[in-house]
């Protein structure tokens, strides 16, 4: 509360200038200027498509950043596919080692089929012959002792 006998001071609206002014000279600005630089035009619409006449420019807009997205995504799924024909490239490459692989193999597995064969003719070749000696020792021993038993005693 003020006391009855003081006297009120006018308001001076000159004093709360300069006081603003102060304080925004005291403060470093929040925004900084920022140099102009010229906007590059947008990149053209695909040649699969084209502006109608009657279309609001909204529209045309519109149009423009549809087919913009749908065309980005298109050249993404392009990528894709370079990956996906890399791949296949790999896999004919792995097919034609294969293949030749494959060969190889049938090559080796008539090689031991004919060297099996060329055993099997061996050991029964073998077989043979020692039966036959076998044979010709018995008539042999056979022969000696018909000789010892019809020698005179």
């Amino acid at each position: 509360m003020r006391p009855q006998n003081a006297v009120a001071k006018p308001y001076d609206a000159g004093r709360l200038e300069n006081e603003v002014r102060e304080a925004v000279q005291q403060r470093q600005p929040h925004i900084h200027a920022v140099d102009y630089v010229p906007r590059t035009p947008a990149p053209p619409v695909p040649e699969y498509v084209s502006h109608r006449e009657d279309v609001s420019e909204i529209g045309k807009l519109s149009a423009e950043a549809i087919v913009k997205e749908y065309e980005e995504t298109a050249k993404e799924i392009e990528a894709m596919g370079e990956v996906v024909r890399d791949m296949v490239q790999r896999c004919e490459q792995l097919t034609a080692s294969a293949s030749s692989m494959l060969k190889d193999i049938k090559a080796t597995a008539a090689r031991y089929r004919k060297e099996g064969k060329r055993m099997f003719t061996e050991i029964e070749s073998c077989s043979s012959a020692t039966d036959e000696v076998r044979r010709l020792c018995q008539t042999f021993r056979d022969k000696l002792a018909t000789k010892e038993s019809e020698a005179p005693k």
